[in-house]
């Protein structure tokens, strides 16, 4: 029997006329309602002409989670009066409750893409609903776009329904061709803010570790929100090992049941947390419960303020999770479930004044995630630069063109990115591409180990990725359950491509460790020194007391970067013979002559590499002339010009170079490293072709070479020491070299006595001479670039000061007009 009073009482009921108008005049419709409202459970049942006597569609709900899509048809059933798979029913990866009347489907976006990829008209099908839109993951966003390229090309009569909570209304609007927004009120209660920060500072969430000073801090704010307030606790972390942990801390409540919700929960522990409880519940829960689970009870929410997201490192080669500072948007969800049926609280474990420099909304997964899939998804459709895919934000062109070397590597791709045959099949796996390939490159007991890859394996399993299987093989525990559940999926959807392939004993850790290089080849890895060198040439550790360390070969299959590191630290692995390693990253095998700069010498040599490990090593005796030459050049590169041989002249024709450069620009070069490193062909052919080591790179003149630079072709360069002479003449007859080691102001150092009568200041190119003024003893008395003031002005107190000092040499009052000398007063009446 159809519970009427449950469904009159949902508040999206308000808007339904609005929904259905915009579908029957526009054919797609954004709807924006509150949680709580009913827009998951009894819009899809009016849809479908099952609550309200409507015409008869058949409608597909995609969330993005599968218990929110187990927990929504379960509910819309019991809306009904009926069982799950009468008129609505579910499919997530590994289950299906649909029955031959089934009207209402509510399936994964992961399913939908599936079924998208199979039967692009989606034949049968009248409404798809995409829920949870604000979350932006990347199914959704790209189950979106299919939709709408199959609304404009095949099914103009497919009606589309993009539903969220909170969203960007509007972007929606444009991407689904100017869609009408229809928004509900929401039937919601005041919920008062607690700000409950930690005492003391907490380190920052780095990777996937919490600090676990903040776990206890919120376990406590979890036992004070029961002391100060009535009603169910629901505490917001970022993951299951999180929940775990807190669990622990909250042992011994009296007449309190502690529930942990996640996505990997048990389908008994998610029908107690949606059903209202006998006792006081504390529910721990993960995101899940922001927007796509409704749990009753609740009047407390206790926010870690804590979230976890994908990431990319792709400078290290490796994706996972990482802990993030989750939205203001997410904590005004988060908030919201504590008024929902009546008024409520919420505790952030945060300082008020960090919440404005939080980010406003979760970061897109299309812009941070690893686009793997995402490439192949969009390969199938016919479109591998997802250029023509109506999304809201555009796939980053590095993770995309990242994404393709990986779908090329597993021939998922041909050359011009079009799906293979192969990749077809692999995107019908339900798998990750790199896991894909190895279930089909190995034997059927690949299973299992590909089972276990594909979910976060619990921590308490250990490391050691053959040890992990036999601990789920021998069951007990939840997570063994759904991984026997997935084994039985995978080998009924795919029959290994392997030649040969013929089932191992269960257990062969070499069988473990192949489907795991398979996977990860670029991950392969060798013990290199105190850490592992993968072949990507990213560096892990593996931890004290693992089983793993020491291994020759490992292939790391999930690792994060704990804080302060350079290093990655291995978290699930396995060890591989070094044939397996050859086999499984032969696309990264080669063997060439190297020949480079290394530790100061030119060293030559026959290398036999997996990517960036080397596994054979032979000098070379007559290394290829191109290949010495480039690795000179190196060196001048790493080292400096000064491995050539700089005599005085040299350096003084570049100094005068640089400043010809500088004052008159062109014809002359620039000289200046950067400048020389760069035209090597043009200054330091051939001397560079005949060498051959560092000593002969120290018998290169030069200055000799520099010549070649001087701008011959114009005959400018004749004019060298007319613009910029080695040396000047001075009154006295010397010629005083020029100091060019100053660009802009070349310096003339003389004695003083010399200059007598000269009243203008010397010049090179124009430029007056910054001189300086020796005593008799060649030390500095003054400096000027103006001669004529400096002997109207400044001599008189330079001869007071000297006179008496140097009594030999001469002092004339009037410098300007007397003899000029290099010797002393009695010299000079000889």
């Amino acid at each position: 029997m159809i519970r009427d009073d449950a469904l009159a009482a949902l508040p999206v009921r308000s808007a339904l006329p609005d929904l259905t108008a915009a579908l029957d005049s526009r054919g797609t419709a954004v709807l924006v309602a509150p949680p709580g409202t009913g827009k998951t459970t009894l819009v899809p049942l009016v849809l479908a002409g099952l609550a309200d006597g409507g015409p008869a569609r058949r409608v597909v709900v995609a969330e993005p989670r599968r218990i929110a899509a187990r927990a929504a048809a379960r509910r819309m059933a019991w809306l009904l009066g009926e069982k799950p798979g009468v008129s609505v029913g579910h499919t997530v990866r590994g289950e299906r409750v649909v029955g031959p009347h089934t009207r209402v489907e509510v399936v994964t976006t992961g399913v939908l893409l599936q079924r998208l990829q199979r039967d692009q008209e989606l034949a049968g099908v009248d409404v798809v609903m995409l829920d949870e839109c604000h979350e932006r993951h990347l199914d959704a966003d790209t189950a979106a776009a299919f939709l709408w390229d199959v609304r404009g090309t095949l099914r103009p009569d497919l009606r589309l329904v993009a539903a969220s909570a909170t969203t960007d209304a509007q972007g929606w609007s444009r991407l689904l061709g100017d869609a009408p927004v229809v928004e509900a009120a929401g039937a919601s209660y005041p919920v008062d803010v607690v700000w409950a920060p930690p005492a003391r500072p907490v380190r920052p969430p780095h990777g996937m570790r919490v600090d676990p000073a903040l776990l206890a801090h919120v376990a406590s704010v979890v036992r004070r929100a029961l002391a100060e307030h009535s009603g169910d606790v629901l505490c917001f972390l970022p993951g299951v090992g999180e929940i775990a942990r807190v669990a622990g801390q909250l042992g011994g409540l009296a007449d309190v049941d502690v529930l942990q919700v996640h996505g990997r929960a048990p389908a008994a522990v998610q029908d107690a947390v949606l059903s209202p409880g006998a006792r006081r519940r504390v529910v721990l829960a993960t995101s899940v419960a922001e927007s796509s689970l409704t749990v009753p009870g609740v009047r407390v929410v206790v926010d870690s303020g804590l979230a976890r997201e994908p990431r990319v490192d792709h400078a290290r080669g490796l994706s996972g999770l990482a802990t993030v500072r989750a939205s203001r948007a997410a904590g005004a969800q988060r908030a919201g479930r504590a008024g929902r049926e009546a008024p409520g609280v919420v505790f952030r474990c945060w300082d008020r004044a960090e919440d404005t420099r939080l980010p406003a909304f979760p970061a897109p997964e299309i812009k941070v995630a690893d686009l793997t899939a995402f490439a192949l998804q969009a390969s199938c459709w016919g479109d591998p630069d997802a250029t023509g895919l109506a999304l809201l934000d555009a796939p980053p062109a590095g993770a995309m063109a990242a994404a393709r070397d990986v779908l090329t590597a597993v021939g998922a791709v041909d050359p011009t990115g079009r799906a293979t045959p192969r990749g077809t099949r692999l995107s019908r796996l339900g798998l990750h591409p790199r896991l894909g390939r190895a279930l089909l490159d190995s034997p059927a007991s690949a299973a299992e180990t590909v089972a276990l890859l594909s979910e976060e394996v619990p921590r308490e399993y250990g490391d050691d990725l053959a040890g992990a299987l036999r601990r789920a093989r021998r069951g007990g525990d939840a997570y063994a359950a759904r991984w026997a559940a997935e084994v039985r999926r995978l080998r009924g959807v795919a029959q290994p491509d392997a030649p040969g392939a013929a089932p191992e004993p269960l257990g062969d850790e070499a069988a473990v460790g192949r489907v795991a290089a398979l996977a990860f080849p670029e991950r392969i890895a060798r013990l290199d020194g105190g850490s592992y060198l993968m072949v990507s040439g990213s560096r892990v550790e593996v931890t004290e007391g693992s089983a793993l360390r020491g291994a020759p070969w490992i292939v790391v299959a999930v690792a994060d970067r704990p804080v302060g590191k350079g290093h990655g630290r291995m978290r699930l692995g396995a060890a591989v013979p070094e044939e397996v390693a050859r086999a499984a990253a032969a696309s990264l095998l080669d063997e060439r002559e190297e020949v480079r700069w290394a530790e100061g010498e030119v060293v030559a040599r026959r290398v036999e590499r997996l990517g960036a490990v080397e596994l054979a090593v032979r000098p070379l005796a007559k290394p290829e002339p191109g290949l010495v030459r480039a690795a000179l050049v190196d060196g001048l590169r790493r080292e400096g010009l000064g491995l050539l041989r700089w005599t005085e002249h040299a350096q003084l024709l570049r100094q005068r170079l640089a400043f010809l450069r500088a004052r008159l620009g062109e014809p002359w070069p620039d000289v200046s490293e950067e400048a020389l490193l760069a035209r090597v062909d043009d200054w330091l052919e051939p001397e560079l072709g005949r060498a051959r080591r560092r000593a002969d790179l120290g018998r290169i003149d030069a200055g000799q070479a520099l010549t070649r630079l001087l701008p011959w072709a114009g005959g400018e360069a004749a004019r060298l020491d007319e613009l910029a002479p080695e040396r000047v003449a001075v009154p006295s007859g010397s010629r005083v070299r020029v100091d060019y080691t100053d660009p802009e102001r070349p310096v003339l150092a003389v004695k003083l006595q010399e200059l007598f009568g000269l009243r203008e200041t010397p010049e090179v190119a124009g430029v007056p001479l910054l001189v300086h003024l020796l005593s008799p003893a060649g030390r500095p008395a003054a400096v000027t670039a103006d001669l004529a003031s400096f002997w109207r002005d400044g001599y008189r107190a330079v001869r007071a000061e000297l006179r008496g000092r140097y009594p030999k040499h001469p002092w004339p009052e009037d410098p300007a007009t007397a003899e000029p000398t290099r010797h002393t007063t009695a010299r000079l009446r000889r």
